[in-house]
């Protein structure tokens, strides 16, 4: 199953790693956190990804075609003619298509640009901000089993403060980031139907706004509930919060990463 990715925001919320740099450029562990979750959904078996791109799309563009060679223990360059090869431990066995979807395209009008990767069968699409250790096996199940256009993947972000239960000055309970009160949001991990991009017009669509509203509107649209892991990089604190996870070795959307392929 093709999986898009969204890859081309400005990123101003971090803007003090993205003015040099698209936002899913930005490295945690020492790999850009777009690296991260095509490792995601290729630990579940889906290996082609459509990248679109737009806010420095070039840097993306760049990555992969230098991938391999970087990723190889051991090149050969022969100066004479140029050629180049590699040898040893080859890494991962990925189609990536890679389409520049306009500097100031929105969501929805990125997916439409990409039409003709997924015009034939059913998608994924997510953001490359993203982290989550959703099952992918049982997000697509569930979409086959409602026989609907789109599911969208709702999850519980931790709060950004811990919680303090007291009783007038004394302190009842402390909570360390806690989950979210506030309930259930958009996490991104769809799952589409060729279908949705009937609901998409032009650059100027916001996929988050008529599109969805619309397939909501018309019973199209279900949320697979996923109470486990997810976090985004809006922030600088998002980042370091990755990268302390990553560090220690405790990430939980690496659980599926093949160790032998490039982790």
């Amino acid at each position: 199953m093709k999986v898009i990715l969204l890859a081309g925001g400005l990123g101003t919320r971090l803007s003090e790693e993205t003015e040099t740099r698209p936002k899913p450029m930005v490295e945690i562990g020492g790999q850009p956190i777009l690296w991260h979750i095509m490792k995601h959904y290729a630990g579940f078996g889906h290996n082609e990804f459509c990248v679109a791109l737009g806010y420095r799309g070039k840097m993306i563009k760049e990555y992969f075609l230098n991938y391999s060679l970087l990723a190889t223990p051991e090149v050969t360059v022969e100066l004479r003619t140029g050629d180049v090869s590699a040898s040893g431990h080859h890494p991962e066995d990925w189609k990536v298509h890679l389409a520049d979807t306009g500097q100031n395209t929105m969501t929805g009008g990125r997916l439409k640009r990409l039409s003709h990767h997924v015009s034939d069968g059913t998608f994924m699409l997510t953001y490359g901000d993203g982290v989550s250790n959703v099952d992918l096996d049982k997000l697509v199940a569930f979409h086959k089993s409602h026989g609907k256009l789109a599911t969208v993947t709702a999850v519980r972000p931790p709060a950004r403060f811990g919680d303090l239960l007291m009783k007038e000055d004394t302190v009842l309970e402390f909570v360390e980031k806690p989950m979210a009160a506030e309930g259930w949001i958009n996490g991104g991990f769809f799952v589409f139907e060729p279908g949705v991009l009937d609901f998409l017009e032009g650059d100027s669509t916001v996929l988050e706004r008529e599109p969805l509203a619309r397939l909501a509107q018309g019973g199209q649209l279900r949320a697979y509930r996923h109470p486990g892991f997810w976090q985004c990089m809006d922030t600088a604190r998002d980042l370091r919060v990755l990268e302390q996870l990553w560090t220690s070795g405790d990430a939980p959307w690496a659980e599926r990463f093949d160790e032998t392929q490039g982790s």
